[in-house]
């Protein structure tokens, strides 16, 4: 458990607040990004809302009354309040029945790190438009899915599944022994006009300043770069996530 004394903009979750409301809602399906608890608050009410946090593996921040009056808007929070998901995720498993739906190889865009909800936003846009089947996130250091990210993806959102695991390392490996190639983008990788597209792929798309983690490296299958003559050898995440989807957009439609 941690202090948080970090401002947060209510227009990029949804808050639900009262001891009994949020215990439900971590017993419920739905994603829950964040759990506020007041400053010494021990009760036992308390303490059942972080056995279940924990449980499902959900950050909780202790903090000030002042700060859950502003989130609840004054309202009875009984010390408690929970930032949730302003739409619902996917499973990694729905992704795949998407492609099964569309008689299509599957094809993911796996995102390690994005941290610019424009950039989310921008790649959704792109994932609908180029036929990319759904997208996979971390659960940390990722942003999510935002009212910021669903008006810069002008109602993609509503139509790619976004799954958001624990693990992308993990999950990567899974993705492979479901038949799927597991490619990463990286400057030293081969050319992306000189790759075979037309099996079963994920691409993971790395930090818009760090690239592909380390970690997430050591499960791929290889990487791909894509070429380019100009003297800043680098492109914003969201246009390089574009040019790989349409580069096996093109290539699959061929």
């Amino acid at each position: 458990m941690v202090k948080d004394n970090k401002p947060m903009n209510n227009t990029e979750n949804d808050f639900v607040f009262g001891m009994h409301t949020v215990t439900e809602l971590l017993h419920g399906d739905r994603d829950v990004n964040k759990i506020f608890l007041q400053q010494d608050l021990n009760d036992r009410n308390a303490s059942t809302i972080k056995k279940a946090a924990r449980q499902r593996h959900v950050q909780i921040s202790t903090v000030p009354k002042s700060k859950l009056d502003s989130l609840s808007n004054s309202g009875n929070h009984q010390g408690v309040v929970a930032a949730v998901a302003a739409y619902q995720y996917a499973t990694v498993d729905d992704l795949f029945a998407a492609a099964e739906a569309k008689e299509e190889d599957p094809f993911f865009i796996v995102l390690d790190g994005i941290e610019d909800p424009h950039n989310l936003g921008s790649i959704l846009r792109t994932a609908d438009a180029s036929g990319v089947h759904g997208i996979i996130i971390p659960e940390r250091r990722q942003v999510g899915l935002t009212q910021t990210v669903a008006k810069t993806s002008t109602g993609a959102i509503e139509h790619v599944p976004v799954a958001r695991v624990t693990n992308i390392s993990r999950t990567i490996d899974e993705l492979k022994e479901r038949g799927v190639w597991v490619f990463g983008t990286d400057m030293s990788g081969d050319s992306l006009w000189q790759t075979d597209v037309t099996l079963p792929l994920a691409v993971v798309i790395g930090n818009e300043g760090k690239g592909v983690s380390p970690g997430v490296k050591k499960h791929l299958d290889g990487q791909w770069t894509i070429p380019m003559r100009g003297h800043v050898q680098s492109l914003n995440a969201s246009v390089a996530s574009a040019l790989v989807m349409y580069e096996v957009y093109r290539k699959r439609m061929n």
